[in-house]
C-alpha cells in the first residue's frame, strides 16, 4: 500500500512540474536551426556535449553548402570536418552524419525514417537524438529526450534515481502523459539553463522548489 502511495505521489508532483513548466514556459520549443527533418537530425547530432547556440551558429554555411541527405553523403569527409570543427569531437561527429546520411539516401530513399527503430539504425543516432527528431519533424512524441538537463532536473526533483538516460526515459514515461513527453523535456532543458544550473541552482528563486526534494540542498561543484 505504501509503495502505491508513493508512486502515486511522485506521479501527482510531476504532473504539476509540468503544469507549473508550461506557465512558465509558454512558447518553449526547440533551441534548434532546421528547415527539414535531415536538418534537424544533423543538427541533433552535433549538439551531443556541444551549446545549441554554437550548432546553430555552424549550420548555416554546412547546410548551405550540404542541404540534403544526398549532399552530405557524397561530400568530402574532410570538408564536413572543417565545418563542423567548433562543435568539438568533430571526426565523430561529421562520420556519423555522413554514414546516416547515406543509409538515408541508400535504404529509405532519402527520406528520413519516421520510426524508432529504423532511426536507430543509423550512425550516431540513440534514442535522444530519435526522439528529437520524432517530436520536432513528425509531431510523434515516441519517448522523452533526456539530456543532461533533463536528467539532472528529473533526478533533483526526485522523480528517478537513476543514472543513466534509458533507465531515466522509462521513469519519466511513466510518469508524464505521452502527448506531453517532448513538451516535458523541452520546458525542462529552458528551466535547467535558466534556474536550476548544474554548478549553482538558484533553489531561493525557483518556482519548483516547493516540489522538490534537493531544494536548497543541492551540493555546489568547483
Amino acid at each position: 500500500m505504501s509503495v502505491t502511495r508513493k508512486s502515486s505521489s511522485k506521479k501527482q508532483r510531476a504532473l504539476e512540474v509540468l503544469a507549473r513548466l508550461k506557465r512558465l514556459y509558454p512558447d518553449a520549443t526547440c533551441s534548434l536551426n532546421y528547415s527539414t527533418p535531415v536538418q534537424l537530425l544533423v543538427a541533433t547530432i552535433l549538439s551531443a556535449q556541444c551549446t545549441d547556440e554554437r550548432v546553430n551558429k555552424v549550420t548555416p554555411e554546412l547546410f548551405s553548402r550540404f542541404p540534403d541527405a544526398a549532399s552530405l553523403a557524397s561530400a568530402e569527409l574532410l570538408e564536413l570536418e572543417d565545418l563542423v570543427r567548433s562543435t568539438g569531437f568533430y571526426r565523430n561527429k561529421a562520420k556519423n552524419i555522413q554514414g546516416a546520411c547515406r543509409m538515408i539516401v541508400s535504404d529509405f530513399d532519402s527520406v528520413v525514417p519516421n520510426q524508432m527503430q529504423q532511426l536507430l539504425l543509423l550512425p550516431g543516432v540513440a534514442r535522444k537524438t530519435a526522439n528529437v527528431v520524432l517530436a520536432h519533424a513528425y509531431g510523434i512524441n515516441a519517448g522523452v529526450t533526456v539530456d543532461t538537463h533533463v536528467k539532472r532536473l528529473s533526478q533533483r526533483l526526485g522523480l528517478t534515481k537513476y543514472p543513466d538516460p534509458v533507465h531515466i526515459e522509462q521513469d519519466l514515461m511513466g510518469l508524464l502523459p505521452q502527448a506531453d513527453w517532448e513538451n516535458w523535456s523541452i520546458r525542462l532543458i529552458y528551466h535547467g539553463r535558466a534556474v536550476c544550473k548544474a554548478r549553482s541552482p538558484a533553489c531561493v528563486a525557483c518556482e519548483l522548489a516547493d516540489l522538490c526534494p534537493n531544494a536548497n540542498l543541492a551540493v555546489v561543484v568547483d
